[in-house]
């Protein structure tokens, strides 16, 4: 069985959520080409039309999908609608890279992941800008698609995607392009570094899913939804994804208004 044949053992759940991120990807770049209007959330986090055009889209599209899963969406629980969760939901973050967005550098994402019992078992992460799908799912993998802009995502352009051994001569670190934080620099001193690519957006995961990076270290502020589809992609890749102590890194924490704690994102150990 050849990488691109592959692709297509993807569950029909997973292969759907590509489809609802690449038709959301259209309506990002509807906006992207046009420029877009930046006002600011009560957390004075930047958002725009853009974030809530392909956020109500998905919604519509997940309730068609799974009628009976609830799901946690970024601009949603922003104006507090927040549905009582149970052991399976859905995490959505429309726009991951707002700052990315209106910088106009590409490297912006949809993501979409689905939780069960507290882990992402499936996701999708969607950069229409750059043309780049990367799904997976830990009972079939992880895959990566060049998905042009337009029609349907081409399932026989997949390939495979692992993680890789880190090589001896030091550790390849994926870092944020908006988001620095000097406890990640505190915390690398321990490592050998042979060399830092940034990326914005859940694209850093995505780097670590496809062996480009060995190491994703982040000691700033995120939430569920912003990790949730990466966390998936690399876990079906061969990765993990714990807190800096090693504890495990959950979702669906509620009481926590959906907070992550800090992480550490690796591929094979």
């Amino acid at each position: 069985m050849t990488e691109n044949q592959d692709a297509h053992m993807s569950s029909p759940i997973l292969r759907a959520l590509v489809a609802i991120a690449y038709d959301a990807g259209a309506i990002l770049l509807g906006h992207y080409a046009e420029g877009v209007k930046v006002r600011e959330k009560a957390d004075s986090s930047p958002v725009t039309i853009a974030d809530e055009e392909a956020e109500s889209f998905i919604l519509k599209r997940l309730s068609q999908l799974a009628p009976d899963v609830p799901v946690i969406a970024e601009e949603a629980v922003a104006a507090g609608r927040i549905p009582k969760i149970g052991r399976r939901f859905f995490l959505v973050d429309p726009l991951d890279g707002t700052k990315e967005f209106i910088k106009r550098n590409g490297e912006f994402t949809v993501n979409i992941a689905e939780i069960i019992d507290g882990k992402p078992v499936r996701g999708v992460v969607y950069a229409p800008a750059v043309s780049r799908m990367y799904y997976g799912e830990v009972s079939s993998g992880a895959f990566a698609i060049a998905a042009q802009p337009g029609g349907a995502p081409d399932y026989s352009r997949g390939r495979r995607i692992a993680t890789r051994k880190p090589a001896p001569d030091g550790l390849i670190i994926a870092i944020s392009r908006s988001h620095a934080d000097k406890k990640s620099d505190e915390y690398l001193k321990a490592f050998k570094v042979k060399q830092t690519v940034v990326a914005g957006s859940s694209l850093k995961f995505c780097l670590v899913a496809n062996g480009e990076a060995d190491i994703y270290p982040r000691f700033g502020h995120t939430c569920e939804w912003d990790t949730a589809a990466g966390h998936a992609v690399l876990l079906a890749a061969g990765g993990s994804m714990t807190t800096p102590e090693g504890k495990p890194f959950t979702y669906g924490k509620a009481a926590e208004k959906f907070l992550n704690p800090f992480f550490i994102a690796k591929g094979v150990e």
